[in-house]
């Protein structure tokens, strides 16, 4: 699903477009509501979305679950590069 989901993304936001993706940071557990996760760093994020997109910022919230666990996420902004290079 991932990959589609960058394909979509490819398609869709034009060029110097920009993408929000929110996620679990690398530190965060892994599971949630007892399903696994993927765990990303920006630059790990930055790598699997592809070459079409350059991290522009990112920032970390650690968010307190009702249960009282902590779980880091990621908020990584992507600009569009103006060329198509996949």
């Amino acid at each position: 699903n991932r990959e589609k989901y960058c394909e979509t993304m490819n398609r869709a936001v034009s060029a110097q477009g920009h993408v929000i993706i929110a996620t679990f940071a690398y530190e965060a557990p892994p599971t949630c509501s007892g399903l696994s996760v993927v765990r990303y760093s920006p630059e790990f994020l930055t790598l699997a979305i592809g070459s079409n997109f350059e991290l522009v910022e990112s920032v970390e919230q650690l968010h307190h679950t009702p249960g009282g666990n902590k779980q880091p996420f990621i908020y990584c902004r992507f600009a569009r590069r103006s060329s198509n290079v996949e």
